[in-house]
């Protein structure tokens, strides 16, 4: 998972897109697991609690599970619910403003 931090959002929200964005490319499939939570804050050197609340909102999304003592998991038809959700949030923030500007 490549992940290059930037100061124009939230950590915690460009480590769940990093996943959702791996999930898409495939990089994990339906019922693979994520790298752990210890694992992501040592490699891009973050607090894991940070890791966590973006892990987390996937969790709300049903994009991952938790298998108790294993780990976190991809959720079958996590790909669909990320490109819905994608979507969504497209038309909510650059159809309407066009909208509104045009008229």
């Amino acid at each position: 998972m490549k992940l290059i931090l930037n100061d124009q959002e939230p950590i915690f929200i460009q480590i769940s897109k990093a996943i959702e964005d791996e999930i898409l490319c495939d990089g994990v499939g339906e019922d693979m697991q994520i790298p752990s939570t210890t694992e992501l804050s040592k490699l891009y050197k973050i607090n894991p609690a940070t890791v966590l609340k973006g892990i987390n909102i996937l969790v709300d999304k049903e994009v991952l599970y938790k298998r108790r003592g294993i780990g976190m998991f991809v959720a079958k038809g996590a790909k669909e619910v990320i490109k819905q959700s994608r979507k969504e949030s497209f038309q909510n923030v650059y159809i309407k403003d066009l909208l509104q500007e045009a008229s």
